[in-house]
């Protein structure tokens, strides 16, 4: 299962990664995202050597969301050495994330 992270661990987590990290921006509330929350977890488990994935609770860390420009969920950033690379708004299915993780990263 995917680690939910917070304001206070995302530049241990995500900014000073060794590898490159995925983060789930979303809300409990949010129909795509309930959707989309088993197939990002199964991910994080399939690419654990290689990536991180992880998620952010946009109504308990609202500041980072304002600071990504997160303005519509689900939306996924792609981060790699420190600065983010890529961004995606809305459901993907496992095959069209695991298809845009290869594309950004490879």
């Amino acid at each position: 299962m995917a680690e939910t992270i917070s304001g206070a661990n995302f530049d241990a987590v995500v900014l000073k990664s060794s590898i490159p990290v995925v983060i789930d921006f979303y809300a409990s509330w949010c129909g795509p995202c309930k959707q989309m929350a088993p197939i990002f977890d199964q991910l994080s488990q399939e690419l654990e050597a290689t990536h991180k994935l992880v998620k952010v609770n946009i109504d308990d860390e609202r500041d980072l969301a304002i600071k990504y420009g997160v303005s519509s969920i689900p939306t996924i950033l792609f981060f790699k050495g420190g600065s983010m690379i890529g961004r995606e708004t809305g459901f993907m299915n496992k095959d069209a994330l695991s298809d845009k993780i290869a594309e950004i990263y490879k």
